[in-house]
């Protein structure tokens, strides 16, 4: 399982965006949560969830509002699972406070951990990978958000064109300045390794 554990960054001196950001998450993902997103150690934000995509989705939800230290664990989560995640434990719940803690230090403010069953090479592989995407996302421009945001709707660059009243070669160019067809292709590919690294700490706890 996954468990994402975000750390709200400067929180005493920005406003507090917890709840709202848990509400966000419980709309979008809420039924690929194992529970529901929590707050958890007061600045901080919590969710858990069986499913690669939802993780990876969490992830870049997160870091595109670049106000959280975000840590990604991965692994065995001790069952029956309690009535809040808060209050679950287990392996996958020790490495995302362990990354957590490390993306604290680091320029992408993203870490991921495994549980014990998982060589870190592997964990490391995939974490630098995912810097990648997320360096990339770092630079994209205000334009380049608007016509991501268009394209995630479904449409195509043609209409996304005549959305904001641009030519079709404006928008082609604008979609290579903001890679987001690299990312398009990168998401899925990442999360299938992400879900085979968890696979096989399952594998290895069962072993």
């Amino acid at each position: 399982m996954f468990v994402i554990t975000a750390d709200q960054v400067d929180s005493r001196n920005r406003p507090d965006i917890v709840e709202s950001t848990r509400r966000e998450i419980d709309a979008r993902f809420g039924d690929e949560l194992a529970l529901p997103a929590d707050r958890n150690a007061g600045d901080e934000l919590q969710a858990l969830t069986e499913r690669a995509e939802a993780a990876v989705g969490i992830l870049l939800a997160l870091d595109r509002a670049q106000a959280w230290s975000i840590g990604v664990g991965f692994g065995v989560v001790r069952e029956p699972l309690p009535r809040n995640v808060r209050s679950a434990t287990g392996p996958a719940f020790y490495a995302a406070r362990n990354a957590v803690d490390a993306a604290k230090k680091r320029a992408t403010r993203f870490a991921l951990r495994a549980g014990e069953t998982v060589k870190d090479a592997a964990a490391s592989d995939l974490e630098a990978l995912i810097d990648l995407l997320l360096t990339l996302r770092a630079r994209r421009s205000v334009a380049g958000w608007e016509l991501y945001d268009l394209l995630a709707q479904g449409m195509t660059q043609r209409e996304a064109a005549a959305k904001l009243g641009v030519s079709e070669p404006a928008v082609s160019s604008r979609a290579r300045a903001a890679g987001i067809h690299p990312e398009a292709a990168a998401v899925p590919a990442l999360t299938r390794l992400m879900q085979d690294l968890d696979g096989a700490s399952s594998e290895g706890a069962t072993a």
